[in-house]
């Protein structure tokens, strides 16, 4: 059974679905690990891009290992990970995000709590405990487990820094025809709430670096990227990012019944050389 035959509503996900950096201290039961596996067997993303996970148990690592999984701090109590890894190729990084979210909401439907992980932990230590391959990349892992009640004092100020429960309005992210002509929820009709999903997705910083174009029968989607931001991750984290938005518009427009799949349009490629401010570029169009 893949993901989009389970029963559940990915809307009501996205909208629950928040980065938990603060677990109880106990392991998943084999069962729901299970039901991620067989829900995961189809992993690839829409660009062809084939995504492999494991679960990784911090303290067996350990043990059988001696490999030592680190966050620097950032999560308290985790004991498992979803650790995943991506061929390299040209839309790699995009395939990566969609994939991994997919699976995090799959999470956030069985009661785990997760969150994105693009720098913050030991990239050797978990690369090791994959058997990552050569020219196999290792973007972002997540923790996986149950929520804590209460957030660790770095968790609450983590979460106030990066303004988690704020988002870019509208008018900043969605344009009709062209940057610059704000789109309205009115005139994204149908699409109105698979946009709105996009701009609760989850991204590095909370940048939320996608801009979404309405015209000529598509909805394309641009990258503006944050200047230098991510710069010694060693990988472009805002095509991550992408990949997220991607997933998150891609199942809401499913689960509503509208029609469409991802395309790249070569002419607005290269029209997005001449006619989109610098730092901004074109990825794909929903048609």
């Amino acid at each position: 059974m893949s993901v989009e035959e389970v029963p559940m509503s990915m809307i009501q996900q996205m909208k629950k679905r928040i980065s938990v950096r603060t677990y109880k201290e106990e392991f998943m039961p084999p069962e729901l690990k299970e039901k991620i596996n067989l829900a995961f067997k189809d992993n690839q993303g829409p660009f062809g891009g084939a995504v492999r996970f494991e679960f990784v148990e911090r303290e067996l690592a350990q043990k059988e290992g001696n490999i030592k999984l680190g966050t620097y701090g950032v999560i308290k109590g985790a004991s498992s990970y979803i650790v995943a890894a991506i061929p390299e190729g040209k839309r790699d990084l995009e395939d990566f995000g969609y994939v991994l979210e997919k699976l995090i909401l799959y999470a956030t439907y069985l009661g785990l709590g997760t969150c994105w992980l693009g720098g913050t932990y030991t990239k050797n230590e978990f690369g090791k405990a994959i058997g990552l391959q050569a020219g196999e990349i290792m973007p972002c892992i997540t923790p996986i487990g149950y929520p804590h009640q209460k957030r660790s004092l770095l968790e609450s100020a983590m979460r106030l820094a990066a303004g988690s429960k704020n988002r870019k309005p509208w008018q900043e992210l969605f344009f009709n025809q062209a940057l610059g002509r704000p789109l309205t929820e009115a005139e994204a009709d149908k699409y109105a709430t698979p946009l709105e999903m996009v701009r609760l997705a989850p991204s590095a910083s909370n940048k939320q670096p996608w801009r979404i174009i309405m015209a000529q029968g598509g909805i394309h989607f641009y990258l503006q990227r944050t200047k230098d931001y991510g710069k010694g991750l060693g990988f472009d984290i805002q095509r991550v990012d992408m990949g997220i938005a991607m997933c998150h518009f891609e199942l809401a427009a499913k689960e509503l019944g509208l029609p469409g799949q991802w395309q790249i349009i070569e002419s607005k490629a290269d029209a997005a050389e001449s006619t989109i401010p610098p730092g901004t570029h074109y990825i794909v169009s929903w048609v």
